[in-house]
């Protein structure tokens, strides 16, 4: 079973060389720490930057270098700056060519619920209706179930949704899904972790063909 690292960790592997690519808040922050050294990839953040590093250090932080989740970066050599309309300009011109996001629920037909939980307060929904809207590679990183064990990848989503049939895979702590007409196909299970168990923690329809390797 993966933590969020491992979960992170997992995901830099979808990251290719030459992509620009945007980090949702939350688990997907931490990507930008495991991405292979021997390639060239900018990272955006909405609120303005494109060239974001990893987290910084205890006691390097800069208070005025953020991310769209308010918190602290670094900027790699040659990072730019920009205004918000200039940012969602790259957005919603699809030049982001992978957008990494947290989740609440996902449905089994790549809908996708991040941004509200009826009845608490949110700051706003941020850049996650454009980013969902304007995205054509959209991976998803989330626990496999909520804090009282009930399965985020559902038949239907049941809070207020972000995007609708737009998230192409999920990594979370059991397993790494593609989402497609016939439902999540299980393509790694996570380390010690059976099909059995994935299944169970699934609430939507769960492909399985052939042999399921296990996450390296």
């Amino acid at each position: 079973m993966l933590d969020k690292f491992g979960i992170a960790k997992r995901i830099a592997k979808e990251v290719k060389n030459g992509y620009y690519v945007n980090l949702g808040i939350g688990i997907p922050t931490l990507v930008a720490n495991f991405v292979r050294t021997d390639i060239e990839v900018e990272f955006q953040s909405e609120n303005g930057i494109l060239g974001m590093g990893p987290f910084p250090f205890e006691g390097e932080e800069d208070a005025d270098l953020i991310n769209a989740g308010k918190q602290t970066i670094t900027a790699l050599p040659g990072a730019s700056y920009f205004d918000s309309a200039t940012s969602f300009s790259m957005i919603r011109g699809q030049h982001v060519d992978l957008t990494i996001l947290g989740a609440m629920e996902v449905s089994e037909d790549g809908d996708i619920a991040n941004w509200k939980i009826p009845g608490r307060m949110v700051k706003g929904m941020g850049g996650a209706m454009d980013l969902v809207a304007s995205a054509d590679n959209i991976i998803v990183a989330m626990m496999h179930t909520n804090k009282a064990g009930a399965s985020k990848l559902l038949k239907h989503c049941s809070l207020p949704l972000t995007g609708v049939r737009c998230v192409k895979k999920i990594v979370t702590n059991l397993a790494v899904l593609d989402v497609t007409k016939d439902g999540f196909k299980l393509l790694e299970r996570a380390p010690n972790v059976s099909i059995e168990q994935i299944k169970a923690a699934t609430d939507g329809r769960l492909v399985i063909e052939g042999e399921i390797p296990e996450m390296i």
